[in-house]
């Protein structure tokens, strides 16, 4: 594929994970979701156009996200959502179930405790839970390993049925 098409499908690309993260930060519900359908955009980019394009697609998502003051979520973006679709790309890439599902739970650990960390050194708002730590902590592996299913499904439809027309 040539240059010209590397640079427009990641300028459709950024703009719409970008209209995605400003639309997740106006409306009160489905934050995660919006976030989530971020990586789904990133993983569209990897099929499509090679890593290469795909990391600049994502350096600019975070920047431009950032410079509209969309703090919060340009943080989660980057630390997690938007490179989570390269961390699977390449731990996939190692065909061990049982490893792939560990080093996937390891890096969203990793990336759960600096995100914390970073919204409350930052003062951003955390949500306020009346479950023990552990419990919250569990329901979130869960959470992310349903995530992680329900992605590895959208790349399925994607190479089966739209990445021939993308």
């Amino acid at each position: 594929m040539d240059k010209s098409k590397h640079i427009a499908k990641g300028g459709l690309f950024t703009s719409l994970t970008v209209i995605i993260l400003y639309i997740s930060s106006i409306i009160p519900t489905s934050k995660l979701t919006l976030l989530a359908i971020t990586t789904s955009i990133m993983s569209i980019s990897i099929l499509s156009i090679n890593i290469r394009s795909s990391f600049i697609v994502y350096i600019a998502c975070f920047i431009l996200s950032f410079i509209l003051g969309l703090k919060g979520f340009s943080i989660s973006y980057l630390l997690f959502f938007g490179i989570y679709a390269f961390m699977k790309y390449y731990i996939e890439g190692l065909r061990k179930p049982f490893l792939e599902i560990l080093l996937k739970l390891i890096f969203f650990n990793i990336s759960i405790l600096i995100l914390f960390y970073i919204y409350k050194q930052l003062s951003f708002p955390m949500p306020s839970i009346n479950i023990p730590y552990y419990i919250s902590l569990l329901i979130l592996q869960v959470m992310f390993i349903i995530f992680d299913y329900a992605l590895t499904l959208i790349i399925f439809q994607i190479n089966i049925y739209i990445k021939k027309f993308i």
